[in-house]
């Protein structure tokens, strides 16, 4: 009987599951995620579930990973540095579009070129001007083309991208190869996103491979996409953009796994996110808009997933406008204060003690720094470089460490860059204040939300200087957000839409007041017409508040916690291919290929050539993930017009399909 080994890296916890015939959980484990080295924490939660099940690593079958590295990445601000070459387009695209936000100071070049609609070229590739250009970017980890209707022909793409690799020896994303689909400057994103994000997750596989073999694990790694589908480590090396959402879609995996839910929200609470999604039919639904993970709207297939960047090491912020003042939480993660002081607690008390000394709050109580080590820090300024030298290798009150408010700005680009970590309040903390979670620190917890309570608001009295009733107003803080999270998910899914946008109905007075069981002259009741299945370590901790709130049944089902890595490898191995037939004129139909175009004298032999193509490769990719007893099916959307009496062919996209098993090693 098969053993499988599912593995899921989140923010806060590295969790490994064995599950025997995909009906059994055998055992599962939890250890702290290394943010340095994530094969550290893989290796030690692999250790630990091998341990409890008493089984050896060479009956491993089969080892599968979803991670929310690139999420986080994404959400964070992080990755490598990436330079973008935009072929036939406008400078001013660069801007109207955000890709200049997206760019954030990396190099960019537009260059002449591109093809028209119908695939032919439209302007020369200027190669003079590509060679010249590579000639002078540097510290650049990998690169992205992205060219004009590169998906009708991607003849420039492809001779870039050879250019570059031939030049640097860098990795390179073409933009056709991550969707079939036109608009140019979202396809550019999605590759430049996909390029600043190689380095990250080639690394993690590298080092979780080596691990497993370490461990005497030689069962082939797969890794998990954005949709909840298998694909091979290799796979996931050239594309890390598909494993956004990888970690979430997995859960929805394992939810389903769990719970048999066939209709229901499915919310995972992690460390650093929320996300929400739905299933319908037992199936997750795909979002037809590309997967968007904070602020960028990606063309990459995955779960129709809202991420919010909210956790249970979210960053409590104090907003001391207004008489009452309040609370918010997110978006950023932060290192608990009770796992700063579990792991280095004669630092951590020490300050927290002075701080607590001192009659008037600082502004940056309760706060710490450490750098970590293992990142590549090339690139940096002189301040930066300067900020990160005073950190060292240890730990130090925040206070301590910024001399001018010009270095704040410095430390930010550092956390961004992933070279510093930095601890506060969170709702973690505040869980171990209530008593709700024990394994950290609860002593250094409750001083830390002792000095942030004595902060001042507008009114001039204290926020909360209770830390107990300081660490409930967190906790309610979270139950309100998790609870818009939930509703703007449901409001944006249903299926007759309503004229509001979906967060402004989850926070409209009405909705508001109808959770709360409003009864005056009129009285009002809402809240969710389906149930809602916590998943994450800390839902059993949170999510009971979130059903009452939300007056649904709240399904928190065994193995919430390891809902991801249970997702990871039951999951199944599933290739989709797109492509187009057009009609650029009267009795011709041409099929657009990566070979380049290919005209046909009948619509039907033209669709016919394209989905057999179509169906090669998608079969060629899903033997290559590692599938086995592959069944592909086909599907045609086509476009016609009424012409003088009769049906005239404007184009068709064919999307073909491979799903099989994933290959057990013997």
């Amino acid at each position: 009987m098969a053993l499988l080994l599912g593995v899921d890296t989140g923010g806060t916890y590295t969790d490994a599951v064995l599950i025997r015939d995909e009906r059994d959980v055998v055992a599962k484990a939890k250890a702290l995620t290394t943010r340095q080295d994530l094969a550290i924490g893989i290796g030690r939660a692999i250790r630990d579930v091998l341990r409890q099940s008493g089984e050896a690593a060479a009956g491993i079958g089969l080892a599968s990973l979803s991670t929310t590295l690139a999420t986080n990445a994404l959400v964070e601000g992080q990755g490598g540095r990436a330079g973008l070459i935009y072929i036939g387009f406008r400078a001013t695209d660069l801007e109207g579009h955000g890709l200049d936000k997206a760019l954030a100071g990396d190099p960019a070049l537009v260059l002449a070129g591109g093809h028209s609609h119908a695939g032919s070229e439209a302007m020369p590739l200027d190669e003079a001007a590509l060679f010249a250009w590579l000639e002078t970017v540097r510290d650049v980890s990998a690169f992205a083309v992205a060219a004009q209707f590169a998906t009708r022909n991607p003849a420039h793409e492809l001779r870039a991208a050879e250019i570059v690799r031939r030049v640097t020896g860098k990795p390179v994303s073409c933009s056709h190869h991550l969707s079939a689909k036109l608009n140019g400057p979202k396809r550019a994103l999605t590759a430049l996103l996909n390029a600043r994000l190689i380095g990250m997750i080639a690394g993690l596989i590298d080092r979780a491979e080596g691990t497993l073999r370490e461990l005497g694990i030689s069962a082939p790694l797969m890794v998990v996409r954005g949709d909840g589908a298998l694909i091979s480590a290799d796979q996931a090396r050239e594309r890390p953009i598909e494993t956004i959402l990888s970690g979430p879609a997995a859960s929805i995996v394992g939810a389903r796994w769990l719970t048999g839910a066939d209709h229901a929200l499915v919310s995972d609470i992690g460390g650093t996110t929320t996300d929400v999604a739905v299933l319908r039919g037992g199936k997750p639904m795909i979002d037809p808009a590309g997967a968007q993970v904070g602020p960028w709207r990606t063309m990459v297939e995955a779960v129709a997933m809202r991420t919010t960047g909210l956790g249970g090491d979210s960053e409590v912020h104090v907003e001391d406008e207004g008489l009452q003042g309040g609370i918010r939480l997110g978006p950023q993660r932060l290192i608990p204060v009770s796992l700063m002081a579990f792991e280095a607690p004669g630092p951590v008390h020490d300050a927290l003690d002075e701080q607590l000394r001192r009659a008037v709050p600082g502004e940056h109580d309760a706060r710490f720094v450490r750098a970590v080590t293992g990142i590549d820090a090339s690139g940096l300024s002189e301040r930066e470089e300067t900020l990160l030298s005073r950190i060292g290798d240890a730990v130090h009150p925040l206070g301590a460490v910024l001399k001018t408010r010009l270095e704040g700005q410095a430390l930010r680009r550092l956390v961004a860059r992933g070279l510093v970590q930095v601890a506060g309040v969170t709702p973690s903390d505040a869980s171990h204040v209530l008593g709700r979670l024990t394994e950290w620190d609860a002593n250094a917890a409750t001083k830390a939300l002792q000095l942030l309570g004595r902060k001042r608001t507008g009114s001039g009295t204290m926020l909360c200087p209770d830390p107990v009733a300081f660490a409930q107003l967190i906790v309610d803080q979270l139950t309100h957000q998790t609870s818009l999270a939930l509703l703007e998910t449901a409001f944006a899914e249903e299926e007759t839409p309503f004229d509001l946008a979906p967060d402004l109905l989850a926070r409209h007075v009405l909705m508001q007041r109808g959770l709360a069981g409003h009864k005056g002259l009129v009285r009002l009741e809402t809240g969710l017409n389906v149930p809602v299945v916590g998943l994450g370590a800390s839902a059993p901790s949170y999510y009971p508040d979130v059903g009452k709130r939300l007056g649904c049944p709240m399904i928190l089902p065994d193995h919430a916690g390891v809902a991801n890595a249970i997702g990871a490898v039951v999951g199944r191995v599933t290739i989709r291919r797109s492509g187009t037939v057009t009609s650029p004129a009267e009795g011709k139909f041409r099929v657009h290929l990566d070979t380049g175009p290919e005209d046909h004298t009948e619509a039907e032999a033209a669709m016919t050539a394209l989905q057999a193509a179509l169906e090669q490769e998608a079969r060629k990719q899903a033997d290559a993930a590692g599938a086995e007893d592959i069944h592909v099916q086909a599907s045609r959307a086509l476009r016609t017009a009424q012409a003088e009496g009769r049906e005239v062919f404007l184009e068709a996209e064919i999307t073909v399909e491979a799903t099989g098993r994933p290959r057990v090693a013997a």
